[in-house]
């Protein structure tokens, strides 16, 4: 009787154990399988969200440096801001999406931080390709479509490298689209100036013009008149006095004439 009331108590004993180790082995599971996100408003179109990632560690040797996020369409790096990362990170846009980084966390740490996000897209999953990087320049690449989405290996138990995907429910009643944050455009036109464009290099060092003098047809004869009176008043005073010289000669050799005897 007493061996009999025994050997059901150690049975239950021992599946009770079985039970506690597996419960134990569960609850041990790592923070973070691989890379993940997780949100504070999982729906689409809720608006101030919170999105919480998670990077594993999975390097023996070096710490996460840093993690280079693609966002999904439909959320604009204008839209993000930094919630919450690792001390002395720092949070650098991209066109794309963002970087989180800085000084290296200790081998066999996990990378944790937060961003938060204006308002989801109207959508139903969202993936968050992501480039992590070492200490040591290694780079894992969560990048893979999650199986069963477009991309995937549908043939494959689970990508090699998932990237970290969110799976959003439907979007409240009455919840819409807000309007994009503004973006500063470059303007086109080019500034207005009064004040006149400085001489090219060409320009200043070219050859002063040689002034030039108009003159009018009146101007021309009445210069080319001048100049022939004034040659033509020698001429004639000239001949004048030619006709002087000789008609003195002439009248002088006569009077001597007609005073001489003719006898002699």
């Amino acid at each position: 009787m007493k061996r009999s009331s025994v050997l059901p108590a150690a049975r239950r004993f021992a599946v009770a154990a079985v039970v506690a180790g597996a419960v134990a082995l569960g609850t041990a599971a790592p923070a973070f399988a691989h890379n993940e996100v997780h949100a504070s408003d999982a729906r689409a179109l809720a608006t101030d969200v919170t999105l919480t990632f998670g990077a594993e560690a999975e390097s023996k040797t070096a710490g996460i440096t840093s993690l280079r996020v693609v966002l999904p369409p439909g959320i604009t790096p204008a839209d993000v801001s930094l919630a919450k990362a690792p001390k002395d990170w720092t949070y650098t846009p991209a066109a794309d999406g963002f970087t989180v980084g800085g000084t290296a966390l200790a081998v066999g740490t996990d990378a944790e931080y937060a961003i938060k996000v204006r308002q989801l897209p109207d959508a139903s999953l969202l993936v968050f390709k992501t480039l992590q990087t070492y200490s040591d320049g290694r780079i894992d690449r969560w990048i893979d479509p999650p199986k069963g989405t477009e991309g995937a290996d549908d043939h494959a138990d689970a990508a090699a490298k998932p990237a970290p995907t969110l799976t959003l429910g439907k979007a409240a009643p009455g919840a819409t689209p807000i309007p994009a944050t503004p973006t500063a455009a470059p303007s086109s036109a080019a500034p207005a100036t009064s004040a006149a464009p400085a001489p090219s290099a060409a320009a200043s060092s070219a050859p002063a013009p040689v002034p030039t003098t108009t003159v009018t047809p009146g101007a021309a004869q009445s210069t080319d008149k001048d100049d022939d009176s004034s040659l033509a008043l020698p001429a004639t005073l000239g001949a004048i006095a030619v006709l002087l010289v000789l008609g003195g000669g002439f009248w002088w050799w006569r009077r001597r004439n007609a005073g001489a005897d003719p006898r002699t």
